[in-house]
């Protein structure tokens, strides 16, 4: 039994690992002139790890519920989750004060002591990424009604209807140009649309990881066909460009369904074989570690790397597309790197001031 539970959270940590990669290449790895189909493609292929991020945070959820107590739940998730958000937000808070116009501060001008409780209660202005904490604080609440649902046996039945929703109700976008010109208030509330339609539109990811969870001998049926499932990623993700080309519609989730289902037959498949190369494994155990950290700070890395090499978000066509690709791989390989050694160097600093101190509240590690 214990060798089991080992091996299942071996592929839910390795899982996590790459989901947070997929995050940080979504963002490092963007080349093309906007809107060009080079562009396009680099972002169907890149980006959407939220999505498996989603997953992943459903399926550890159900699959630790047999000891679930909402306070203790939500006390949990306080020390691990939102306190470790809070101490990480700094840097993006300052950087916002520092550098309204080129980090892309939406709430330039306004009152400091009004910024902050805005842009903590959204994420996305402080730090783009960070969104996702005011959204998965939405599912913390919903926890309770969840496995209330799920005990009551009709949460998986609507499953299908959840994926409907995720796949003609895309995510709305939002950033610091979409907003200019509107007025303060109505800036927050398009941020705070952002967030609660980010719920929705992923309602269905985290459920759907809560399935495979509670019904962990499916993704040996996923291996089966795995072939298919590839295929049909392809076809959604080829329409998805088509799609967004040529009538402006897009919705990356689609196809990151069908490499969610891929990347858990694999890693299931091949836990043994993980766990048996102890380097490996213990590179992707320090990467799955990391994780959360990762995803606090590696938009701050982002941000200065591209200031300093003095590069936009989405990086233009250098020569050509190969070249291009290795100029953001290094990007990524660089951010990724960096983010690391910034939380080990962290860790470090804390633990020396303070040997007991618990680094997770602090760093998310």
């Amino acid at each position: 039994m214990e060798a089991k539970k080992t091996k299942i959270l071996n592929y839910i940590n390795v899982f996590r690992g790459l989901a947070i990669l997929l995050i940080v290449a979504g963002h490092s790895m963007q080349f093309g002139e906007i809107g060009s189909l080079t562009q396009k493609l680099s972002v169907e292929i890149f980006a959407g790890g939220t999505a498996l991020f989603i997953f992943i945070s459903g399926f550890l959820f159900q699959h630790l519920s047999g000891k679930y107590e909402f306070k203790n739940y939500l006390s949990k998730k306080w020390t691990n989750v939102i306190l470790p958000y809070i101490w990480t937000a700094i840097p993006g808070i300052l950087l916002c004060f520092l550098f309204p116009l080129k980090y892309g501060n939406a709430l330039e001008g306004l009152n400091p002591l009004l910024q902050i409780p805005m842009m903590l209660t959204v994420g996305r202005i402080h730090n783009t990424p960070a969104w996702f904490i005011p959204m998965i604080i939405l599912f913390f609440f919903s926890s309770w009604t969840l496995l209330q649902a799920e005990k009551k046996g009709f949460l998986y039945k609507i499953m299908p209807v959840m994926f409907l929703i995720t796949i003609f109700f895309p995510r709305i976008d939002v950033d610091y140009t979409s907003t200019l010109g509107l007025a303060y208030g109505t800036k927050y509330i398009t941020y705070l649309k952002y967030v609660f339609m980010g719920y929705i539109h992923f309602f269905s990811m985290y459920v759907f990881g809560m399935f495979c969870s509670a019904n962990k001998n499916i993704i040996d049926k996923f291996w089966n066909w795995r072939w298919a499932f590839m295929l049909v990623m392809l076809t959604t993700a080829s329409l998805n460009v088509y799609s967004n080309i040529n009538y402006g519609w897009s919705n990356g989730t689609i196809s990151k369904i069908f490499l969610t289902v891929i990347a858990l037959a694999y890693l299931k498949h091949y836990d043994e074989w993980l766990l048996s190369h102890e380097k490996l494994n213990n590179i992707l155990d320090t990467i799955a570690k990391y994780s959360f950290g990762i995803f606090f700070i590696h938009w701050y890395i982002f941000f200065l790397y591209n200031l300093i090499f003095n590069l936009p978000n989405v990086m233009p066509i250098i020569n050509n597309e190969i070249t291009t690709l290795g100029f953001v791989f290094i990007r990524f390989l660089a951010v990724s790197l960096v983010s690391i050694f910034t939380l080990w160097l962290t860790k470090k600093t804390i633990l020396k001031i303070n040997s007991d101190a618990n680094t997770r509240m602090y760093i998310g590690v």
